[in-house]
């Protein structure tokens, strides 16, 4: 029977059969004596540079982004209501949450007022703990509150200065990941340099979760398994803690597993171990954000649950002849896809989910599953980060030479990774480890296997939506570093051309990390100086403090409306939170702003959400951004039924609409809209109306 475990770390002074020389500078260590007390000398200087570097490469790449930042705004030079403003849609929202905190007497008030929330939503009392994730919000006011900062850094900079903290970290990831992947920093340094000089494809401060997510192999080769084992959960239960999103991404992950687990990459108990620790940290983030629904009625949870479920149905999965496996594989991928299917279904139903459906209805259109005129899903597939992946974006990713070398170590690792998974399938009676195998066999270790699933799956759901490039560019860094700087990947291509040798390995992997280090172009971001320039937002946003009433419910667009909560602090009818179900409903009536809707009818549905103030936008109700179809007043006539404007086809079934288009006839004063709504402010971007109480 064939053993999978995990490979033994190798040093950089063992020499094996295989592996005659697995660390960097080779070359240099061949002349130290043989002496044990010069090996262990050699390892720790290397670790201490290792080591010294990472921290530097993230003090360097936080300095970095917090000078672009300061460059591409002047943040320090604009007034605070310009720093508010450049917080744009949910960044917005979220940081109105940490200055709330902030302004509330007590941290007690403080929590109070975010569980028993009035303000986000009008005329609706709701849990923003429980809603939204917000914790790191709440965190790091608690923490601005009690260190002795105050007088030295304002709350927005400790804010920022968090964020560009984060990246530091995830740099430092990226840089020690590639490191242990490949055995020598020098890969991590080249991994951190290709972050960095593709940042502004990378940046996402949000999500900073790739140490849960690529060192989960990497691990106990440092700290031993039971302290990995906590180390997972801690980073998963934060990771989870502090994104919406996290189950999908988290999802990815189990499928890494599942994947894995099934082709004999990786000890059915360890993913078993990792299966529960997923789910755990998901039960644990539902109870302390008050029991939400949507993460109980999560995919991860239940194709989880599945997996276990038909482990215990269908046994002896790992034995017999190659096509006797494969057959067992394929009936277990269909019952455990089944299986999820059934519990989620199952799950939504007894808890009434809703939360969710925008997504899926997104994914079926998107995918031509079949066509739709759901104002929701439409809203998603007309967005730019929601479409394909722009060509360009490789072009890009080639003027530092990243791509060509992705693809380059892709290639080889998953010639590979078919090679040793039909050697698993069909190799069911000697146990062997795929980080250690028979002389002249061609292996992978599972850490190495399991990132290659894992930047396939992020390259398709990239390719897929753009917004997710993020992901994936970040992996690439990291991936085709490791490849580029791994000896055991030139060892590999120099024995398929007989051209191998310990010294060529050596040879080829420094000659090829200078060459890339040097020949990629340095970034001139640091030299362009640019400012902030939005009046007409900042004299609106002044025009409301100075002249509407605290309590004043106003109605607009999700984005602005996030701005006016942060600037003004005045109570919101809809923002960009879009997870709920009840919201997006909301969000669509009072979007008929844009629709050809009779003004009675708008100035209804605006007063049952208590509005007192609508501000119209002309960049959405003339939009021109977008193509004939895809425009928000397009959006909202398909979705009533009505013919779109201007040249072109429309479905047989659209009627002309009965009333003009809402946002473009009331500006001409007429006495149907004068009886329901006063113009009180107007500039060259908004207009702002009062609504009449009048039935």
């Amino acid at each position: 029977m064939m053993s999978i475990r995990q490979r033994r770390e190798i040093r950089a002074t063992e020499v094996s059969e295989d592996f005659p020389a697995q660390e960097e500078n080779v070359k240099l260590e061949n002349k130290l004596p043989s002496g044990c007390t010069s090996r262990r000398l050699w390892k720790i200087l290397s670790l201490t540079i290792g080591g010294t570097i990472a921290l530097c490469i993230g003090l360097l790449t936080s300095v970095y982004l917090a000078t672009l930042h300061e460059n591409d705004l002047w943040f320090s030079n604009i007034k605070e209501v310009e720093r508010e403003i450049s917080f744009r849609t949910e960044c917005g929202l979220y940081y109105s949450y940490y200055k709330q905190m902030l302004q509330a007497p007590t941290l007690v008030q403080g929590f109070h007022g975010l569980i028993y929330d009035n303000k986000t939503e009008s005329m609706k009392t709701i849990n923003l703990l429980q809603r939204m994730n917000i914790y790191q919000e709440v965190f790091l006011s608690i923490l601005y509150r009690v260190l002795p900062i105050q007088k030295y850094l304002e709350p927005v900079y400790f804010y920022i200065y968090t964020l560009f903290g984060l990246q530091a970290i995830y740099v430092t990831a990226l840089y020690i990941t590639s490191w242990l992947l490949s055995g020598t920093w020098l890969s991590g340094l080249l991994a951190a340099f290709w972050y960095v000089t593709n940042s502004m494809l990378l940046f996402f401060p949000k999500c900073n979760h790739f140490i849960s997510s690529s060192e989960k192999f990497l691990l106990p080769h440092l700290i031993g398994w039971e302290l990995t084992l906590l180390a997972i959960f801690i980073s998963t239960f934060l990771f989870s803690l502090t994104w919406q999103f996290n189950q999908f991404m988290m999802l990815m992950q189990a499928l890494v597993l599942f994947t894995l687990d099934s082709l004999d990459m990786l000890p059915a108990v360890k993913a078993t171990w990792l299966y529960g620790i997923q789910i755990t940290s998901l039960l644990l983030v539902c109870i302390l954000q008050f029991f939400n629904s949507m993460i109980l009625g999560s995919l991860l949870i239940s194709f989880n649950l599945s997996v276990f479920i038909a482990r215990k149905l269908q046994k002896n999965l790992k034995t017999g002849s190659f096509l006797n496996r494969l057959g067992k594989l394929l009936l277990h991928l269909f019952m455990v896809l089944c299986l999820t299917l059934f519990l989620n279904n199952i799950i939504k139903k007894i808890l009434n989910l809703k939360s969710d459906e925008h997504i899926f209805k997104f994914l079926k259109a998107k995918f031509g599953l079949g066509a739709t005129r759901d104002f929701d899903a439409n809203l998603y597939l007309c967005e730019e980060a929601f479409g394909l992946l722009p060509f360009n974006t490789f072009g890009r990713l080639s003027d530092t030479l990243l791509f060509y070398a992705y693809v380059f170590v892709l290639s080889i690792t998953v010639t590979v990774a078919f090679v040793v998974a039909f050697h698993n399938l069909s190799d069911s009676t000697s146990q062997q480890s795929v980080g250690k195998m028979e002389k002249g066999t061609v292996n992978l270790k599972p850490e190495t296997a399991y990132n290659l699933i894992h930047t396939i799956l992020f390259g398709f759901l990239a390719l897929s939506t753009m917004r997710m490039k993020y992901l994936w560019t970040s992996h690439m860094c990291v991936f085709a570093s490791f490849g580029l700087c791994s000896p055991e990947i030139w060892e590999l291509l120099l024995k398929s051309v007989h051209l191998y040798n310990p010294k060529r390995v050596s040879y080829f992997f420094h000659t090829t990390f200078f060459c890339l280090f040097f020949s990629s172009r340095m970034m001139d971001e640091l030299s362009e100086l640019r400012e902030f320039y939005d009046p007409d937002t900042v004299e609106l946003m002044n025009w409301i403090n100075s002249n509407t009433p605290r309590k004043a419910v106003f109605a607009g667009s999700m984005q602005l409306l996030a701005g006016v909560k942060l600037c003004t602090g005045r109570t919101l009818t809809n923002h960009p939170h879009y997870e709920d179900s009840s919201l997006r409903e909301r969000t669509r009536a009072v979007y008929q702003i844009y629709a050809k809707r009779a003004p009675e009818e708008v100035h209804a549905l605006l007063r049952s959400f208590g509005t007192d103030y609508v501000i119209l936008e002309d960049s959405i109700c003339y939009e021109r951004r977008h193509h004939r179809g895809c425009r928000l007043r397009d959006l909202l006539d398909i979705a009533n039924g009505h013919m779109m404007d201007g040249p072109g086809e429309n479905d047989p079934d659209l009627k002309p609409a009965d009333h003009p288009r809402f946002c473009e006839e009331i500006k001409r004063n007429l006495p149907p809209y004068v009886a329901h709504f006063t113009r009180v402010f107007q500039n060259k971007t908004f207009h702002v109306y009062k609504l009449s109480r009048n039935k």
